[in-house]
């Protein structure tokens, strides 16, 4: 039989994070001001690389699409945690709960191919710099951010219309600050085996096809640092590798404990930390990351803020 959405919800009711007005008003200082800090620090990356003739490489080419990245993850879920947090609307029409699900599914999927993509560059950089420019070319630069892009679409185009076509015909509470598909399940009235089944499947797929590429390059990276034992290589291939190799454990540490299980081990409390972790603190730490460790991005971000105060 083709399953129709039954759904006699017509909006969904966040879980507030804390009932105590005086709790309330010091979570939205410390959140806005995360937010700000995340959107300052991104655009400003994404200032550099763009103005910057010395980081128009593929490498940074990846790097600003992680900023955006970085960027649309939070302004999804945290203006309207703010908004619960200061105003006490914690509604969310079905269709804003849709669209939220949709994109943030999007981002956090073209984020992990993404990544991957950028493991491989940083494999062909180090294991073969000589022909770097010629594999890694801009022509393949955007091909594959395209992919990832497109990817990242069709995966959360597959697990939204998996979900949000379950019938949700009785409480309509989320236990998280946004709609995400953990607490959706288990809202819903009808039976989610098979949903559970096909988007662990599909998710671990292409989420372990891309796990393996950044494993495997990794791999192959330490085995060329190990035959070559030429002095200094260590730290050159660190300074290579090291922004991107914290960013994945980061991002992949924060994202298992959250996806990566059955939803018969959901836990409302715990899942909002660690979602906290890897969509606000994430996005904000990763420019800091490579700000900090990587002295190209280092020189054009004091270009940057120089020019900045000159014009104020």
């Amino acid at each position: 039989m083709q399953r129709v959405n039954l759904s006699a919800v017509s909006e969904f009711v966040f879980v507030g994070l804390s009932d105590v007005p005086e709790i309330r008003l010091l979570l939205f200082v410390l959140f806005l001001l995360i937010y700000l800090a995340t959107m300052t620090g991104n655009i400003t990356l994404l200032i550099a690389i763009s103005t910057d003739s010395h980081l128009h490489s593929p490498m940074y080419f990846f790097l600003g699409n992680l900023s955006l990245l970085d960027l649309l993850c939070p302004t999804i879920t945290v203006p309207k945690m703010l908004g619960a947090l200061l105003l006490e609307h914690k509604e969310i029409s079905f269709s804003g709960c849709l669209f939220q699900h949709f994109s943030l599914i999007a981002v956090v999927g073209t984020e992990i191919f993404l990544l991957a993509v950028m493991a491989y560059d940083r494999y062909v950089a180090v294991c073969h710099p000589l022909r770097y420019p010629s594999i890694v070319s801009m022509k393949l630069c955007a091909q594959l951010a395209l992919g990832t892009w497109a990817t990242g679409l069709l995966n959360s185009l597959l697990h939204t219309s998996l979900v949000f076509t379950l019938s949700f015909c009785g409480p309509n509470r989320i236990q998280q600050y946004y709609c995400d598909f953990p607490p959706m399940l288990a809202l819903s009235c009808s039976s989610t085996h098979s949903t559970e089944l096909v988007i662990l499947v599909v998710a671990g797929v292409l989420g372990s096809g891309a796990c393996v590429v950044t494993v495997v390059s990794y791999i192959c990276i330490l085995l060329e640092i190990l035959a070559r034992k030429s002095p200094g290589i260590w730290h050159k291939a660190f300074s290579t590798c090291g922004s991107h190799l914290s960013v994945v454990c980061l991002f992949y540490g924060t994202t298992i404990c959250t996806y990566v299980r059955p939803s018969s081990t959901y836990s409302p409390q715990w899942d909002r930390v660690v979602s906290m972790l890897y969509g606000m603190l994430t996005p904000l730490l990763n420019p800091i990351i490579y700000s900090l460790r990587n002295k190209d991005v280092k020189c054009a971000l004091k270009r940057v803020i120089s020019q900045v105060r000159r014009a104020l």
